[in-house]
């Protein structure tokens, strides 16, 4: 009988799938089963950890330009208020009061649109789709594939 054998620091070496002593042909088909499920199941583990890790950052992004949109809209809200009346008292002394109304208004029409197409774009920035998790999952699936044969 043959002793098993060992790498360069003494440890015994195992067979490609990780028994330590045993050669590949000593396991049993209940062994392998065995081992495949378990590698199976921590495979299926790490591949929802990377999704949750990569959902949560997508989130993140998602999360920032909707409080920026909304911070933004808040911002807006109160400059219009204050600002408006300030501007509209000032052309008051050149205008009829309609008229730097209706200037001030058209003003902040025009922030408010740049403003909400800032967000929009910080928005579109973050992406749902979770592309690191889609390609580990396609490359698990042929691994699979290569463990039937």
């Amino acid at each position: 009988m043959t002793e098993p054998r060992s790498g360069p620091l003494g440890e015994p070496l195992g067979d490609p799938l990780g028994e330590p002593g045993l050669r590949p042909d000593e396991r049993s088909l209940g062994e392998i089963v065995g081992d495949v499920a378990t590698d199976l199941s921590t495979l299926i583990k790490q591949e929802m950890d990377l999704a949750k890790v990569e959902l949560k950052e997508e989130v993140a992004k998602a999360g920032k330009g909707a409080g920026l949109l909304g911070g933004a809209g808040l911002s807006a809200y109160m400059v219009l208020l204050f600002l408006s009346l300030t501007i509209v008292f000032a052309l008051d002394e050149a205008l009829p009061l309609w008229a730097a109304a209706l200037i001030v208004t058209a003003l902040w029409g025009i922030a408010a649109a740049v403003l909400a197409m800032t967000g929009r774009t910080a928005l579109k920035k973050s992406n749902p789709q979770l592309p690191k998790t889609q390609q580990t999952l396609k490359e698990d699936a042929a691994w699979a594939k290569a463990q039937k044969s």
